[in-house]
């Protein structure tokens, strides 16, 4: 869609506006982390204070990474290169550190003073999935996807400014729909990647602070410094996003065997009538 604007100062600047199909994938985002969080709460036990302590976790971290980013993260980049190891190592420090440290030290916050139990252990993991996938990447981004395209609809001095700005800094929302889908798509599978090392880690924290069993906690650190390979996606986006959701899966995998693992032993704990060891 283009537009002509004949009142933002001497002569004509042709607009082009963001083609709508960009917020399919933070739409997409918004549908697989909202529709696995009502499964869960309409088939299995989803109790609010994992919901929302999830949320404070969440944000609190990501508060704390942006300031971090801001402060370290451009000085790390003009020392080393963006592709660099220390970048990348910053960035996967700040997740095992602040998203998985933090989740954890809100798990046990909600172990000890509001009765979070294995059972808790999921919806807990889907929480901090959908914070990220459902609120902060998808509906947060449909929203300002869709500012952007009122105002560039609009022949306004701003719209002309915003189109400036936007066509020096991210070029890529004006390609053609047929350019744009393929990065829609593995946005998309990103995003799946996401909810499944999300769901992971909050599991095996939620493990840890309910049973005291640091293994888990040990299990769940490492899965942070997946964020330590986004420095060197651009070398082959498809094998980095291929690896990222086998990485995301086997973590997922591993969560799945230890709350089974630790569901088990504690049935045999209760039937028995003796604690579970940590």
């Amino acid at each position: 869609m283009y537009q002509t604007l004949t009142d933002v100062g001497p002569g004509v600047i042709l607009l082009q506006d963001i083609d709508p199909i960009l917020l399919l994938q933070p739409a997409l985002s918004f549908v697989i982390a909202t529709a696995i969080l009502l499964y869960w709460w309409r088939t299995r036990s989803f109790r609010a204070v994992a919901l929302f302590l999830g949320a404070g976790s969440y944000f609190i971290a990501i508060a704390a990474k942006e300031v971090i980013n801001v402060t370290e993260y451009g000085d790390m980049v003009s020392t080393f290169g963006a592709q660099s190891v220390p970048v990348a190592l910053l960035l996967g420090l700040e997740t095992v550190l602040l998203e998985v440290g933090l989740a954890y030290l809100f798990a046990v916050y909600g172990a000890k003073t509001r009765g979070m139990k294995v059972s808790d252990a999921v919806p807990y993991g889907i929480g901090l999935a959908f914070w990220e996938n459902g609120v902060l990447v998808g509906v947060l981004s449909v929203f300002n996807l869709g500012v952007v395209y009122l105002i560039l609809l609009s022949s306004s001095p701003l719209a002309a400014t915003v189109y400036q700005q936007l066509q020096s800094s991210s070029p890529g929302l004006f390609l053609p729909p047929v350019s744009l889908l393929p990065g829609i798509l593995l946005g998309t599978l990103e995003r799946v990647s996401s909810e499944m090392a999300h769901i992971a880690w909050g599991i095996l924290v939620v493990l840890s602070a309910v049973s005291g069993r640091k293994k888990y906690l040990a299990f769940a650190l490492p899965m942070g410094l997946l964020d330590a390979l986004v420095p060197f996606a651009s070398y082959n986006i498809y094998v980095f996003e291929g690896g990222v959701f086998l990485l995301s899966a086997g973590f997922l995998f591993v969560a799945a065997k230890s709350l089974s693992t630790e569901s088990r032993a504690m049935k045999v704990a209760a039937t028995a009538g003796t604690p579970v060891s940590a």
